[in-house]
């Protein structure tokens, strides 16, 4: 089994982020030092990361999580900022989230210790919806939201075509409150989208991840997924 994907399937991170770990030399496979994701584990090998032996995974977990503002989506922070995992401190088992939420961005976040699951949900290929609500300044008319739905141009590439509708508007205090559907994960995609037509975020809330939402959970809460969730999200993504 490759390197990388041996790593996800023992809970230590998303694939993505395992092949991250393995070029930074923090991996060993029987004391030698391997630095290439696509490295072989074989059966009775030991794989060291930052000297802790890691075995397979005995049982796979699933959360949702009622992310509240003010956490960082991540398992450590070099400032020693708050993350999820102070959410989720009672759970023994170790688990990371699915994607990033911004720290002052609330809503639905997956975590789980099942890497092929989590690196499948996040790649641009199953284009998984992601669906949030953004309180914005400005009142945008017809063009902005049609240039929002068709693709707008951040950092230099056109984002893919999205799903907007308008669900309040104050004219008083000059606000509109916009449910965006993604299908792709950029780094502060939607707050960059809604800048660009001038219209920054002043509050963004994700209110659905692959068709999972938090409904009445409380912010900071957290609930397992049920066996037909979990089935749901392994269909979606062709596992």
């Amino acid at each position: 089994m490759r390197l990388a994907k041996y790593l996800a399937k023992a809970g230590v991170s998303s694939r993505r982020r395992a092949e991250s770990i393995i070029r930074q030399g923090r991996v060993r496979i029987n004391g030698t030092i391997a630095d290439q994701p696509q490295a072989r584990v074989g059966e009775g090998d030991s794989v060291t990361v930052d000297g802790k032996l890691i075995g397979p995974v005995e049982k796979k977990m699933y959360l949702l999580l009622n992310k509240p503002p003010g956490y960082i989506s991540t398992v450590y922070d070099t400032h020693d900022r708050p993350t999820v995992m102070n959410l989720v401190e009672n759970i023994e088992l170790r688990l990371y989230p699915v994607g990033r939420l911004d720290a002052d961005t609330s809503g639905v976040l997956l975590m789980t210790n099942d890497g092929e699951l989590a690196y499948r949900l996040t790649h641009p290929r199953y284009r998984v919806k992601k669906i949030y609500h953004a309180r914005i300044s400005g009142l945008p008319g017809g063009d902005k939201l049609k240039q929002l739905r068709k693709g707008i141009l951040v950092d230099g590439e056109r984002t893919a075509p999205a799903a907007v509708r308008v669900l309040k508007t104050s004219g008083h205090h000059n606000t509109a409150l916009l449910e965006i559907t993604l299908t792709e994960g950029r780094k502060r995609q939607v707050k960059k989208m809604c800048a660009a037509i001038d219209c920054p975020v002043t509050e963004l809330r994700r209110v659905s991840f692959a068709g999972l939402s938090t409904g009445d959970l409380p912010e900071g809460a957290y609930r397992f997924l049920t066996e037909q969730e979990i089935k749901d999200l392994y269909q979606l993504v062709d596992l």
